[in-house]
């Protein structure tokens, strides 16, 4: 069977399963984070040329604010973080979905990632961010 082009993931069940554990719904999020880094850095030794996650719907905004913000500090955290490994390795960073609810930080970050990575070619990441169920 060869390899798709394209992957898609939808990032959900991180809070379930960190419940499920006993654990603190943000632990699930972090983990799942983690996973995304580790599917992130496989992907172009696998052939696989476009990775969309879909990383945070508009009806995740119903969350409580504490999860919310502990979401958007996550968002936040991973780009500063990864963005320069990304960069290094070939990532191109793409961002659809609606920006324009979002603070300015995030927003700027998410334009850095884009305009920094838009050049590369090893892997496009695609991250959903913000869209609806309908979208």
């Amino acid at each position: 069977m060869a390899t798709p082009a394209h992957v898609a993931i939808i990032m959900d069940g991180n809070g379930r399963w960190a419940k499920a554990r006993g654990m603190p719904r943000l632990a699930g999020h972090r983990a799942g984070v983690e996973a995304l880094r580790k599917t992130v850095r496989a992907a172009p030794g696998l052939g696989i040329s476009f990775l969309t996650v879909y990383a945070f719907s508009s009806e995740n905004w119903s969350r409580p604010k504490s999860e919310v913000s502990d979401l958007m500090g996550l968002l936040k955290l991973f780009i500063r973080r990864d963005l320069a490994e990304l960069h290094q390795n070939g990532v191109r960073v793409r961002i659809v979905g609606d920006r324009s609810g979002l603070q300015p930080d995030i927003r700027g970050l998410l334009q850095e990632a884009e305009s920094l990575t838009a050049g590369n070619e090893s892997l496009t990441l695609v991250i959903a961010f913000n869209y609806g169920g309908r979208d």
